[in-house]
């Protein structure tokens, strides 16, 4: 693994290095390579993501093959989650089937006991990554995307009518509506759009760096996906 950066003076020579067209899928993106990691201080993250306006041109949701079972164990993605994030550990029964546990939804500060009362949450949404530049992408980095289990932060389990009312909408449209949830939640965008090397527009970005401006400078490390 290359570490690219890990200091606040690097932002400004990674932002002047960026493109703002998504590169062609394989190839490195426009802050590293597969494998690369990066970390820096939020407010410098985003500083260095990518600007490009979006485009839904061409958008279906089954681009994106997503709750597969990557490791064949019966569980698939939605289900891993779900055992993973219990703090009361769920019940798994036959073809992974769940029940029993309990859940923490942050969104809404809210204690879930009933797995059919939630969702698994792609914290950057399948469309919103589609509009940033999982367009390019082929197929098999699509699905990776969509069953990312490589970042605790791409997957949350949230309550469904909290996940339903955020859809696919961005930073800029729909924030957490438990207040005590937003920081965290804007850092996590950042770091799965620098995971990812999406784009951000500039409504998003103007949005992100108000919210962040009350929140903490915690610091943001990943490790590139693609």
């Amino acid at each position: 693994m290359r570490l690219l950066a890990t200091a606040t003076s690097t932002a400004a020579a990674l932002a002047a290095l960026i493109s703002p067209v998504a590169p062609a899928p394989g190839g490195p993106g426009p802050l590293g390579s597969p494998g690369d990691m990066l970390s820096m201080p939020v407010s410098d993250a985003v500083k260095v993501l990518p600007v490009a306006a979006e485009h839904r041109s061409g958008y279906e949701r089954t681009a994106f093959h997503h709750w597969v079972d990557a490791d064949h164990d019966g569980c698939d993605t939605r289900a891993e989650v779900l055992k993973a994030e219990a703090f009361i550990s769920p019940q798994s029964g036959a073809r992974c089937k769940i029940s029993g546990g309990e859940w923490y939804s942050s969104y809404d500060n809210t204690y879930v006991g009933d797995a059919h009362q939630l969702d698994v949450d792609h914290m950057v949404p399948l469309a919103e990554a589609w509009d940033s530049g999982a367009a390019t992408w082929s197929a098999n980095q699509r699905e990776a995307y969509a069953n990312d289990l490589g970042d605790e932060r791409s997957l949350r389990v949230v309550s469904a009518k909290t996940n339903r009312a955020k859809g696919d909408q961005d930073v800029a449209q729909w924030l957490p509506p438990f207040a005590g949830a937003r920081c965290a939640y804007v850092a996590d965008w950042v770091a799965t759009k620098m995971r990812w090397q999406l784009a951000v527009d500039t409504a998003e970005k103007r949005a992100i760096t108000k919210e962040l401006a009350s929140c903490p400078n915690t610091p943001v490390r990943v490790v590139f996906a693609r």
